[in-house]
């Protein structure tokens, strides 16, 4: 299956185009240095409804995967932070749209479409980040129709700001057993949830990461999401999945905003005579970088449209894999480069190139470490490895 942008979606990349140039551009050194949350970003994300571009028509939505990876591309072009924003609203958004209920749709949807409401997802612990299943925070079963959550987490992005987390916990039954892994719907006013202070991150610094405390918070049935056990789990994860071409969006985000970058300082820079741009070591660096950047779009693309004609499930996830570690690395290896050939000034924090080579190394790591990807990538060919 091959892409073509519709002419909808142009327009929607030429919009983003010149909003992210002219209004995000300008604050995207003071967003890093700051590592303060950018309200303004936020009501401008707001104000263009860009919230909406993956929800369904019914939800005010394009339903289009492609189009929110080309707005992410856009605003990660400029300012990683500002297309974080829009990745984290919209990740509780396919969680809830795949697995929760009718009612909670009705309750969470539509405020996240519209920005009203702000989400944020919360599965990793301090001994369990790639190992989804020793997660050891709990959710049992109480007699007054709900559960008791204990335990902690870390690296909830969003959740100093986000109105509800979707929390993973190992559900147990009243006795204690357990019933497999869900996802709880928690209200950031919940009793017994302590959220904990900022991370000081690398990467991503505008939009925080703080851990989170739970000492027998009362969660309603109401707020699980899915059937109780590992399918509600599995249905919430597959959701995550179709969302993954988004996360590699950023990256080739970062790394077409680096080429930008290093194109304008090495046709302004002079050395031995003549601008850097004319040695023929460096022209071929640039070469490889431009070529990277592009196949890296082409895969994320392809697996955007994918998603946007309905495939899913095995089909889909060594794609989505491919084009997350993919992509990343490719951010990674081309801000790798931007730094090289800007020198000296590429470890000034007087220049934002340095800020592109952050942000970089952070996407391989979140969303799911690009080793994890590459396991899901060999096992769609290979098979899991089997446990003697």
């Amino acid at each position: 299956m091959t892409y073509q942008l519709t002419d909808d979606q142009i327009q929607i990349r030429d919009l983003i185009r010149r909003v992210a140039t002219e209004r995000v551009a300008p604050r995207a050194d003071a967003i890093d240095r700051s590592a303060e949350y950018p309200h303004d970003m936020y009501a401008l994300l707001k104000e263009l409804g860009l919230f909406t571009l993956p929800f369904p028509e019914a939800y005010g939505g394009a339903g289009s995967v492609m189009s929110a990876c080309i707005a992410v591309e856009e605003f990660g072009r400029v300012c990683y932070n500002t297309g974080y924003l829009l990745v984290v609203q919209w990740t509780p958004f396919g969680a809830i749209l795949e697995g929760g209920t009718e009612e909670q749709k009705a309750r969470l949807l539509p405020g996240l479409a519209s920005g009203e409401l702000r989400g944020a997802l919360s599965i990793t612990e301090s001994q369990s980040g790639s190992d989804v299943s020793g997660i050891r925070t709990t959710a049992r079963r109480h007699h007054q129709d709900g559960y008791v959550l204990n335990g902690s987490k870390i690296w909830c992005t969003n959740s100093h700001i986000a109105d509800f987390m979707l929390v993973a916990a190992k559900t147990l039954d009243e006795e204690g057993k357990p019933l497999g892994i869900n996802l709880f719907i928690v209200d950031r006013e919940t009793p017994g949830l302590t959220i904990g202070r900022e991370e000081d991150k690398m990467g991503a610094r505008g939009v925080a990461s703080c851990p989170l405390f739970f000492d027998d918070a009362i969660i309603s049935a109401d707020n699980r999401l899915g059937p109780e056990g590992g399918q509600g789990f599995k249905v919430a994860m597959e959701a995550l999945n179709t969302s993954r071409p988004i996360v590699a969006a950023r990256a080739v985000g970062i790394a077409q905003g680096a080429i930008d970058h290093t194109i304008r300082f090495i046709q302004d820079r002079v050395a031995f005579g003549q601008t850097i741009s004319n040695f023929q070591g460096v022209r071929w660096m640039v070469a490889d970088m431009v070529t990277q950047t592009e196949a890296a779009r082409q895969l994320v693309y392809r697996t955007a449209s994918l998603v946007d004609a309905g495939v899913t499930g095995r089909e889909l996830a060594p794609m989505a894999a491919m084009a997350k570690l993919f992509a990343s690395d490719v951010a990674m290896k081309v801000a790798t480069d931007a730094v090289q050939l800007f020198g000296a000034a590429g470890i000034s924090n007087e220049y934002p190139i340095n800020r592109y080579f952050r942000d970089a190394k952070v996407v391989q790591i979140i969303e799911g470490t690009n080793q994890i990807q590459r396991n899901i990538v060999a096992d769609s060919v290979l098979g899991r490895v089997k446990k003697n």
